[in-house]
């Protein structure tokens, strides 16, 4: 084996992975990148602040994952966490989710609060059956004896240049779970009031992140810095205010959402942009009370069409008072009905952006 070989092969799984291609090493630059200045912060930062808040505040609360010690986070999430907490408490995993998924769950069952992280949530589906049968289900199976209060954390979704088995949106799996709170933030705001919510809860938590977000600046203030800093599940946040149009959507498309808005506002259109934060439980009076201003609604998700985020709204829109409101039918917005490619043409076309986002809601009110 070359010297440049032997090299490469102590380094952790993550370096090796990003050392394939010159497209992963420039990706994983962008996404490794820090915050500009310190009114501003990132996502990552946010996420970080978060755990090690938490971490501080309750001694219950520990790290586990690939390399989320020594190696800082495979997306540098958990950066200085070691050093600060020890590796008791930050702990590198072997390469299998479905045996340290189940070790946090029986160690959440024993009275500790594991913050669980996985990779990639597509790694996650090795570990379902822990987070479903035995995180999401005991405390109901043991009559409210046993109770498991843990936080399932990682990015979700589509990324760039990863394919067909690395960039789901498993938002409406765990949604559809009993037993399960199931959130995916948006900004560095929604990211750390969420996790620390998250963190806090009793019960199992699921945090879907976005790979593609952690290295964006928002601005910061003196509310996110608070050490008390949470937002409440099921509430969603009013991200743009407008009157002729809801758009209701969640994790990074509400970036494109509000960038369509904007480009809808020049032609004298005003569309509201909902950030729901929660999936599970759902805010659907936020919706409704829209809906009731502007009469239209569309939602905007990267998932798979079927089954979704936007047709479980779209149906409990038509079960409630909302449906009386809308002067036309739901529209949803979703990634293509495929695996994913890996061309990165046809993956722009798999996945709903601004300009799809713009065109939908001039033809939703009819406008040329």
């Amino acid at each position: 084996m070359s010297a440049s070989l032997k090299s490469l092969f102590k380094q952790p799984l993550a370096a090796r992975l990003a050392a394939r291609s010159s497209r992963t090493l420039l990706g994983a630059a962008r996404y490794n990148s820090s915050a500009a200045s310190s009114d501003s912060i990132t996502v990552r930062e946010a996420l970080n602040q978060a755990i090690d808040e938490e971490m501080e505040r309750d001694e219950s609360v520990w790290l586990l994952g690939e390399e989320v010690a020594q190696y800082n986070g495979a997306y540098k999430v958990s950066k200085g966490l070691l050093d600060k907490f020890g590796p008791k408490r930050v702990v590198d995993t072997p390469i299998t989710e479905m045996g340290f998924a189940g070790i946090a769950v029986g160690a959440a069952f024993h009275g500790t609060k594991p913050i669980c992280e996985f990779m990639t949530f597509n790694f996650a589906m090795q570990a379902i059956d822990q987070i479903v049968n035995s995180g999401a289900k005991t405390l109901y199976m043991s009559g409210a004896f046993t109770k498991c209060p843990i936080v399932f954390r990682g990015p979700n979704g589509a990324a760039a240049g990863v394919a067909a088995q690395h960039s789901q949106d498993y938002a409406s799996w765990y949604g559809q779970i009993p037993g399960l709170k199931v959130v995916s933030p948006y900004d560095a705001e929604d990211a750390k009031g969420l996790l620390k919510a998250a963190i806090r809860d009793p019960n199992p938590v699921v945090v879907l992140e976005n790979e593609l977000m952690y290295g964006v600046s928002f601005p910061s203030n003196s509310s996110i810095a608070s050490k008390d800093f949470v937002i409440p599940f099921g509430k969603a946040k009013i991200a743009r205010e407008g009157s002729d149009i809801t758009i209701a959507t969640y994790s990074r498309p509400v970036g494109f959402a509000l960038e369509a808005a904007e480009r809808l506002a020049k032609e004298g259109i005003s569309a509201e942009v909902i950030n729901l934060r929660s999936i599970r439980p759902l805010d659907l009076d936020a919706i409704i009370k829209s809906i009731k201003k502007t009469n239209h609604l569309m939602t905007v998700e990267q998932g798979f069409p079927q089954f979704g985020v936007g047709s479980e709204i779209s149906a409990q829109i038509m079960e409630s008072e909302g449906f009386d409101y809308l002067d036309a039918p739901v529209c949803r917005v979703t990634g293509a009905d495929v695996p994913m490619p890996y061309a990165q043409n046809l993956e722009a076309l798999a996945l709903p952006d601004a300009e799809v986002i713009y065109k939908q809601a001039k033809r939703i009110l009819n406008v040329e």
